[in-house]
């Protein structure tokens, strides 16, 4: 497998970076995601979810409700043609968190097939570190978007923005009111 983005992750952490829970709390509000499609025990984020044992790019994600996706960065595009394929066959919103790089084939892919491409603005996320539970040190190497597959409607390819302080924002307020 080729990796798309170089790292300096140790190899058993690379593509286990997990989404900050109050960004991923802040699109469950919007978008009420039912399955974490690209998941591990340590980082899952929906109750309903898949892990590599289950092979989720060949599985199909039976879903009741909007499925969230935060693929392994080292081979995005079967997962953006799966994440395709899969909105059209569950009936249910993809929503795929991707790093917002236009130069790549995936990319062309994905604006193609999804309703909207959301470029998350004003800096990066950190993502959690699958070995050590803390955000990475360094940051982001890249920013990120959102590329979002919506069933019913025919691929309009729009773009839109979020800030990340928006997300992390809204999501924290929301955990602190649950939390009390």
């Amino acid at each position: 497998m080729t990796s798309e983005f170089a790292s300096t992750t140790p190899v058993e952490h690379k593509d286990r970076w997990q989404t900050p829970v109050e960004v991923f709390t802040a699109l469950d509000l919007e978008f009420g995601f039912y399955l974490d499609a690209a998941a591990d025990h340590q980082n899952a984020l929906c109750a309903r979810y898949l892990t590599e044992a289950d092979d989720a790019l060949a599985a199909e994600w039976e879903s009741y409700g909007a499925i969230w996706c935060n693929p392994p960065y080292s081979a995005i595009t079967p997962w953006v043609e799966k994440a395709a394929e899969q909105c059209r066959a569950q009936h249910q919103p993809v929503v795929m968190l991707l790093p917002a790089d236009t130069s790549t084939g995936w990319f062309s892919l994905a604006l193609t097939t999804a309703d909207e491409i959301r470029f998350i603005t004003d800096g990066r996320l950190s993502f959690i570190n699958a070995g050590t539970g803390k955000p990475g040190k360094n940051g982001n190497s890249k920013g990120s978007m959102l590329v979002i597959w919506r069933p019913f409607i025919k691929p309009r390819g729009q773009f839109t923005t979020v800030s990340r302080e928006a997300l992390i924002t809204a999501g924290a307020e929301y955990l602190q009111e649950v939390a009390a």
